[in-house]
């Protein structure tokens, strides 16, 4: 297995710049993964494919504005910070750019044009991954001063900010949000609780891992940087049950799956679960609870292209993106969905 096997080609303006609306209007490509057989629906019919007593995983984490602007202390060069994981009492791993100007020790204030609030971050750390730790004077202030960031192939704003949010985004620490989530509308997921499907929901902040390009040709060399994760005691208890009675699980987003699948034993027995998830799904994963999966469609060679040809195999799935290019899919973090069952 290699980096390259996970290759396609997708052209430059499939890569979709805005979100649909409604959101529910989206596409929504159908991989049946028994027969390999692909349909071609909307994504408010999802509900046509859930059954009475399904089980259905989301991820409620909440895209922060973790992108800082400032300078270094005393009118220095220009410094962006990219705020990734909260260590508690002020302290963030982050990204920082240009980092090669930052020393342990250094000071930058964040004070952008128009803004009253004026907040300093000092250096703490530089790792060799590439990240530092930082020590933000009053982070209280990351929601007024702060950017929300947006994939760096979105080249213009969003007009706004609550479109790069799911509806049922509760928990603060993303740093980009769980775009599987994107397309439900409180009208579609009332609609799909009717029908008998129960809702769960879990925590996971997106951060580097879920974005961080693989640079070598063997992804098992690859090493995928950690995300804070929460499935509580009642999720595990939900799931549980779910499985005992042979119920489907859906989870929505790879966030979602890596969370479930992080909590379970290898007996499948989904135990609550606090803390770091570095779970880095590849094939040959033998997945212990997910069943079915609404998934996006993701970059050439990157953990998540790899994650769901896990589970419906390499092939499948690039089949499955060569027909959805030619249909005209939009895709990425604003484009159309998968439902892989």
């Amino acid at each position: 297995m290699k980096t390259s096997d996970f290759s396609y080609e997708l052209p430059p303006e499939r890569i979709a710049q805005t979100p649909i609306e409604p959101r529910d209007h989206s596409r929504l490509l159908v991989l049946h993964r028994a027969d390999g057989s692909v349909e071609h629906r909307r994504f408010f019919e999802i509900e046509e494919f859930l059954r009475p007593g399904d089980v259905m995983v989301l991820n409620q984490s909440r895209v922060i504005p973790a992108r800082l602007f400032g300078q270094k202390e005393g009118g220095g060069a220009k410094i962006e910070l990219l705020l990734l994981n909260r260590m508690g009492d002020g302290m963030w791993e982050a990204l920082a750019r240009p980092g090669k100007r930052l020393r342990k020790g250094s000071v930058i204030e964040i004070d952008p044009p128009g803004k009253t609030e004026r907040m300093v971050a000092e250096i703490r750390e530089k790792a060799e991954n590439g990240t530092v730790v930082v020590r933000l004077s009053d982070e209280s202030l990351i929601e007024s001063l702060g950017v929300v960031p947006l994939p760096p192939y979105i080249h213009s704003a969003v007009s706004d900010p609550e479109r790069y949010q799911t509806v049922y985004a509760r928990t603060r620490g993303s740093v980009a949000a769980p775009t599987a989530g994107l397309h439900f509308t409180p009208e579609l997921l009332s609609t799909i609780r009717a029908k008998g499907v129960e809702t769960l929901f879990v925590t996971l902040h997106v951060g580097l891992g879920s974005f961080r390009p693989v640079k070598t040709e063997d992804p098992t060399e690859h090493s995928i940087h950690r995300e804070y994760c929460e499935v509580s005691p009642e999720v595990a208890h939900r799931l549980n049950a779910a499985r005992r009675e042979g119920r489907r699980v859906v989870a929505v987003g790879t966030t979602a799956v890596r969370s479930i699948e992080k909590a379970a034993g290898s007996d499948g027995v989904v135990e609550p679960f606090l803390g770091w998830n570095d779970l880095y799904i590849l094939p040959g994963y033998r997945f212990r609870v997910a069943d079915a999966m609404v998934t996006n469609f993701h970059l050439p060679q990157s953990t998540l292209l790899m994650l769901v040809s896990a589970f419906a195999g390499r092939e499948l799935i690039l089949k499955a993106y060569e027909e959805a290019i030619r249909k005209d899919y939009r895709f990425y973090s604003f484009g159309d969905a998968m439902l892989i069952l």
